[in-house]
């Protein structure tokens, strides 16, 4: 009846998973407790879990990603102590199976769960805010998406406690991910959680590029829109394109795994280096799709706390589109050592160099921008700052792995561990951080602590140098990635200083907690009360702050790039003034809007996937089929529901413009 789940699946043998799982569990409970004592679930049920708002939805992106950064970097710093201890005769503390669960889940849960949702957190949060437009495309839609995702998340975690994880690494390499070599529960949850977290992440491909092509505020042409959008489009462009193949990828896995089949086993015709070929036909582009968003916030951080517009926007534009094109032809130099012959290499090796050039000319856009600008050293300026810094050194050590023979030699070493993460860390974590700290005050009407903001900024850039530079030498020095031992004691000091780094940088993630709780400690000496904290200049920042969940209660006109800018500086009304008795008052012409409802389609859709995925996990049939059954019922009777319209009248629209005038609203 429970399939292939037993008391077995219980690591009551082994001591770490046991005690942090018994830890989280109590904590799980506490936490549930205290909102049954304090009465929120209403509140919550409402204003959250059922909520359809995009900039909610958008936050709790960003909670479960700093959620999941938690436990990405416990796994990292378990990593960091066992190879700083595991040197010669010293095995380390933790077994080699218990070790490759480790890394696997990692790198799994940094790309997957911690850097998607931050990404994907801050498109949801500020893209239909600088469109000028009320909500996304498919609001419902939004919530599934979510809920997906933080479905995927619960099966990861269950792992932890029931089964295993698997221990191929994060991408699941066959042979070793096939049935023969891993007869585990291990590599199925990490199929089924990001089969079922990458269709919601496909959902939200689809709705983005869906709102920013088809819903832009009258007289925003693609050419006005901020360059933040340009970026999410082409990154959500690449998500449409990318993530059916990992979809399919897995699914033929899947099916080498359940059913016999043969696509990745030499037996009968398969071939592994087919896997490999499409994961990173995926795994490339979703390396933009991390970066191009990030790209975006920079070219708003450094515009508005330049007070100048963002030097050459067509080019920013460009370069973005032909990154989007080019991340198609570059996956291959992910293994140049496969054997595909030098003419292959060759061409891969140059597109490779080529993607750097668009780069490029963004680094130098953000320099000139800079340049005679009168320039406010806020925290997210030191974000930017230290992104060019840093990203631009994994830019170079990438174009040095793009030359086939230099790759031969550091192929498969840290050298390679050093430079993802020189660009993942500088770029994707640099980029949220910036993004955060810059629309905070625009999500919550109170900024974060500037003292504690700087504080973790000089923890993560101080600690990411000190712990992987010693990588780049170790990966010249013949280190390779996945090794939980090692023989040569010249290697060890190095080790220690990347653990040293490692510790910095939690240090920073605590610092970035105690700087939430300071923050909205001290809110009130902090408050935002105008919509502009940082003399912004875009549309976002002439609502009010926390926006109402309507955005703007009066659709607003666009007149160029930076919208609100003109508003503020060159007497260019933000909103068409439609009667004459308005034009007379100065005033906006308020009319009844249409608003989406709250809608549990999303959470109750992910508590069955998260049954569907459990059961195919542990071979229980019986419960696979009420689960998938539930599934499709209840996205069938969200499609049948017409009753879907929330109506705000114009007297309460206005009635808010006036309780919480900001700018745009008074113009």
């Amino acid at each position: 009846m429970l399939g292939k789940l037993t008391w077995a699946a219980i690591p009551f043998n082994q001591p770490i998973p046991l005690v942090t799982s018994i830890v989280v569990i109590i904590g799980i409970l506490s936490v549930l407790a205290l909102i049954t004592a304090k009465g929120w679930w209403p509140y919550l049920w409402n204003e959250w879990i059922a909520s359809t708002d995009h900039k909610r939805l958008g936050v709790m992106y960003v909670a479960l990603g700093l959620v999941m950064l938690v436990r990405g970097f416990a796994d990292a710093l378990m990593m960091r102590m066992q190879l700083a201890l595991a040197q010669g005769g010293s095995p380390g503390f933790l077994p080699p199976e218990h070790y490759d669960q480790i890394f696997s889940a990692h790198g799994t849960i940094m790309i997957f769960f911690v850097a998607m949702p931050f990404v994907i957190g801050l498109m949801n949060f500020a893209v239909p805010l600088q469109l000028g437009v009320r909500d996304v495309a498919f609001p419902v839609l939004n919530s599934v998406s979510f809920w997906l995702t933080a479905a995927g998340v619960l099966l990861v975690n269950l792992s932890l406690f029931v089964g295993e994880f698997a221990k191929t690494g994060w991408l699941a390499y066959p042979p070793l991910s096939e049935l023969a070599y891993s007869p585990g529960v291990g590599v199925d949850y990490y199929l089924w959680s990001l089969q079922i977290s990458g269709l919601g992440t496909l959902l939200t491909g689809i709705n983005f590029t869906t709102t920013i092509l088809k819903m832009r505020a009258p007289g925003m042409s693609y050419l006005r829109m901020p360059v933040f959008c340009w970026t999410a489009l082409a990154a959500n462009l690449l998500i449409v394109a990318a993530f059916p193949i990992l979809t399919a990828t897995f699914a033929l896995l899947l099916l080498d795994r359940y059913c016999g089949f043969h696509f990745f086993t030499p037996e009968l015709g398969g071939n592994p280096m087919m896997y490999i070929n499409l994961i990173w036909c995926w795994g490339h582009p979703e390396v933009y799709i991390l970066i191009l968003p990030c790209f975006g916030v920079f070219s708003e951080v450094i515009a508005t706390f330049s007070s100048k517009p963002l030097f050459g926007y067509h080019s920013m534009v460009v370069a973005t589109m032909a990154i989007c094109v080019l991340s198609f032809v570059v996956w291959l130099h992910h293994f140049f050592t496969m054997g595909a012959g030098a003419d292959v290499n060759g061409f891969f090796g140059v597109m490779t160099m080529i993607i750097a050039v668009p780069t490029g000319v963004k680094v130098f856009n953000w320099l000139f921008t800079m340049y005679g600008g009168s320039i406010r050293f806020t925290v997210p300026v030191y974000w930017a700052l230290g992104f060019m810094v840093t990203f631009v050194i994994g830019g170079m050590t990438g174009v040095l792995l793009a030359i086939p023979p230099a790759d031969f030699v550091l192929h498969n070493s840290l050298f390679l561990i050093a430079h993802f993460h020189n660009v993942i860390i500088g770029g994707v974590v640099f980029g949220f951080m910036a993004g955060y700290t810059y629309w905070f005050p625009k999500a919550f009407g109170f900024t974060l602590d500037e003292t504690l903001g700087k504080a973790v900024f000089w923890c993560w850039s101080i600690g990411f140098y000190l712990a992987f530079m010693p990588l780049y030498a170790l990966g010249l020095m013949g280190a390779t990635r996945r090794m939980q031992h090692y023989a040569d004691p010249s290697w060890q000091p190095y080790m220690i200083a990347a653990l040293c780094g490692a510790l910095l940088i939690f240090t920073g993630i605590g610092l970035t907690m105690l700087q939430l709780a300071w923050s909205i400690r001290t809110r009130e000496r902090r408050r935002d009360l105008t919509g502009d904290p940082w003399d912004g200049r875009t549309l976002e920042w002439g609502t009010a702050s926390p926006p109402p969940s309507w955005n703007y209660a009066v659709e607003p006109h666009v007149h160029g790039i930076d919208a609100f800018w003109d508003v503020k500086h060159k007497n260019i009304e933000l909103h068409k003034v439609a009667e004459s008795r308005y034009e007379a008052e100065h005033k906006p012409h308020y009319d009844t809007i249409h608003m989406p409802k709250r809608s549990a389609t999303g959470f109750v859709s992910a508590f069955f996937a998260v049954m569907l995925g459990f059961s195919l996990i542990w071979h229980i049939w019986w419960l696979a089929i009420v689960g998938g059954i539930a599934c499709l019922g209840v996205l069938l009777w969200q499609a049948w529901d017409m009753d879907r319209d929330l109506l705000i009248s114009a007297a309460e629209l206005e009635d808010f413009d006036r309780r919480h005038p900001s700018l745009g609203t008074q113009r």
